[in-house]
């Protein structure tokens, strides 16, 4: 089972970047695909991005795409999201979290073993 420590949060002022790291121990984390969640104040948890266990495929939400890029190093079992030019409505608490499917396949609904979250606030 793989475990996930998620860092990097922060604020940041609108048009500026941060990048978000999550730990992962545990020996399948490169067979496993990834992917990025977060939790506005008064709304559920919704998807941000994942990634296929090589790297090769990924996947965005339609409000981040063109902004945030999710990358991994599978040698660090390392997560990552770049988060460029921030709006205000980007503010949330972050998550990374297990895919459930084959490594090769993302599945916007199917993921687990979240990690604590780490607090991103954008203002304006």
């Amino acid at each position: 089972q793989v475990q996930l420590v998620e860092s990097g949060g922060g604020l940041v002022q609108a048009g500026g970047s941060l990048r978000l790291s999550c730990a992962a121990s545990g020996r399948t984390f490169s067979r496993s695909s990834m992917g990025w969640f977060r939790q506005a104040p008064g709304k559920e948890r919704s998807f941000v991005a994942a990634i296929t266990a090589s790297g090769r495929t990924t996947d965005y939400a339609d409000s981040v795409k063109d902004r945030f890029t999710i990358s991994r190093d599978n040698a660090k079992n390392m997560l990552y999201l770049q988060m460029n030019s921030l709006k205000p409505e980007d503010t949330a608490v972050y998550y990374c979290a297990v895919g459930l499917t084959d490594g090769a396949l993302l599945d916007r609904t199917r993921f687990g073993s979240w990690g604590q979250g780490t607090q991103v606030s954008v203002s304006s």
